[in-house]
């Protein structure tokens, strides 16, 4: 499996990337995010790659961003969202915004995007809610991340994705929160020492 591309962008158009790599050009389908972000032909580019394989297809997908590929992989692990969805849920909300809105229960910000239909938009909110990437470290610093409740829910969040029972992992993020550690880190480090002890 391609899991990472680097080379010179030889072509470009919005949603699709062709990368040369010594001389074999890759064709890769990419969310609008990442296609603002890589620059124009001639440029050095570096992508994580899902290659997604099937009877019939063999097709690449890439994302500038470690985020960008595991929502990716999330979406498609959703019933009923295939790649092609996926890129197009990228593509319409920013990756970030994305796992808030998932967090928050916002459907309608999913239902916002061309082919994500009600009964979608619901499906990937519940199916993913929990199962969403821990925040990065230059997350803490995003807009309304202080915030009492956004604060619990992203330490929530990172304490289920490290395998905490939910139970557990609401009473240790609440206490942490309520002691005012500060920012993400130092909350998260809390909730752990909070499990710990």
């Amino acid at each position: 499996m391609i899991a990472h591309l680097r080379g010179r962008l030889a072509e470009k158009a919005p949603g699709r990337l062709v990368l040369d790599v010594h001389g074999v050009g890759y064709d890769v389908q990419v969310p609008l995010s990442t296609f603002s972000e890589v620059g124009q032909p001639g440029a050095n580019v570096s992508l994580r790659i899902h290659t997604h394989v099937r009877e019939d297809t063999l097709a690449l997908f890439g994302f500038a961003s470690r985020l960008e590929l595991d929502l990716f992989e999330r979406l498609i692990g959703v019933n009923g969202v295939g790649p092609k969805l996926a890129l197009a849920v990228l593509s319409g909300i920013e990756p970030r915004d994305l796992v808030q809105a998932i967090r928050r229960g916002e459907h309608a910000r999913l239902n916002a995007v061309p082919g994500v239909g009600r009964k979608t938009a619901e499906r990937i909110g519940l199916e993913l809610k929990d199962k969403l990437p821990a925040p990065g470290p230059d997350d803490a610093g995003e807009p309304g991340a202080g915030a009492g409740g956004d604060l619990r829910g992203d330490v929530l969040s990172a304490l289920l994705n490290l395998g905490y029972q939910r139970p557990v992992a609401e009473r240790a993020a609440e206490a942490a929160v309520r002691g005012g550690a500060g920012g993400f880190e130092e909350t998260l480090r809390a909730a752990l020492r909070e499990l710990a002890g």
